[in-house]
Formats: structure tokens, sequence, C-alpha cells
């Protein structure tokens, strides 16, 4: 049986994202990641995330076999499942991150993930999760035939807390759904929509949360 061609039919490589990582990376997450830490960036698909990082350690984990060949160099990675994190080190990560990677996993999948990642996460570390908030893509979430699960910022702050963990930030809208769309994707226009308390066309919600000790 042929594999499905995920990244080449629904999500190619596409060079905007590469501008939203890094204007992303510059004007919200840099405050939030210290130099210092070590980051895990869970799904990195094309590493966009991961690439735009400034850390002491970084570490990428897909199971798309191309994926490392899209790492920048110094970046530590591991072809396998992302409920398998048995590769690192109890204790090791202080800032954990997935992006638009939740709704393609089955809630079973899902709760191995956060039990996997509780012994990884230092005492102080964080999950940060960015996705679609269905609450507001619904008119889109199930054109990506890969989605097997929703979530809402609701439901998924309730599901992070019946799996042990304090949500401690909810931010409903915090991007557009995609950069298909007609939007520009622009440093300028990425850091005044991040300032703006308006945001009327956002669907991609963010999350951050830690294991309740």
């Amino acid at each position: 049986m042929t594999a499905i061609d995920y990244h080449g039919s629904r999500l190619p490589q596409d060079k905007r994202r590469d501008v939203l990582w890094e204007s992303l990376w510059r004007y919200f997450f840099s405050k939030i990641v210290d130099a210092q830490d070590c980051v895990l960036d869970l799904g990195s698909g094309y590493g966009n995330f991961i690439n735009a990082v400034r850390a002491r350690r970084r570490i990428a984990v897909d199971m798309w076999e191309r994926f490392p060949e899209f790492l920048m160099p110094g970046i530590e990675f591991h072809v396998g499942s992302v409920t398998d994190l048995e590769f690192i080190d109890d204790g090791a990560v202080d800032f954990a991150f997935a992006s638009n990677l939740f709704e393609h996993l089955s809630q079973a999948d899902f709760s191995r993930v956060l039990e996997s990642l509780r012994r990884k996460l230092s005492h102080e570390g964080t999950l940060t999760i960015l996705q679609p908030n269905y609450r507001y893509a619904y008119r889109e979430y199930f054109d990506d035939f890969d989605h097997k699960s929703v979530y809402s910022h609701v439901s998924l702050a309730d599901y992070l807390t019946a799996n042990g963990y304090d949500v401690f930030d909810i931010q409903p809208r915090f991007m557009p759904l995609s950069v298909k769309g007609s939007l520009p994707v622009r440093p300028l226009l990425i850091r005044a929509w991040l300032a703006s308390p308006f945001k009327p066309i956002g669907k991609q919600m963010l999350l951050r949360a830690r294991p309740r000790r």
C-alpha cells in the first residue's frame, strides 16, 4: 500500500511559514522562552518553529522521515511518534511546544503524550499548544482530511485539566487559521496583530499549561 503523502498534498512547503514563525519568535515566543532553556518541538514538520528558536538546547520530534533535512544545524532530532519521549532524559525540557498537532491525534494518544511529557518537563517546565479553535474554525476544520479530534479553547483547557495539567494562559483567537489565506504575511503586520486587542478573524488558539505537581 502506498503511504499517504500528507505533506505533499495538504501541507506543501511554504516560505511564508518561515516569515510567520520568525516573526512570532521575535515578537512573542522570545519573551517567554529563556536563552538557557531546553525547548522541545512536538510534531515539528518543516521545523519552522524550532528553527526560529534561540535557546541553549533545541529538540525536534516528528514521525515524518524527511523532517530532519529541514532543520537548522545544532538541532537534535528524533524520527518517531510523539507518544514516546523516552529518548529524552527526565526533567530535561523547560519549554515544550506543539503547533497544529493534537487535532491529528486520538484522545488516547494525546493523553499518552501528556503523561510522557510530565516526566520530561523540568520543575518549572511548561507546555504551549497552538492549534485550530473549532469554535471559530468549524467551517474549515475538516477540510483537513487528517483531523481526528475536535477542540475549542474550552474543551482543550478541560482536557488538559483532566489529565493533570494546570492551564494558566488561554488565548482563544491567537492567530488566523493559515498562511494560505489572502492576508499578506509580513513581520510588521504580525507584530501589529499580536499587539491588537481585537482579533475578529483569529481562528487558532494558544494555551499554556504546566503539570500539576
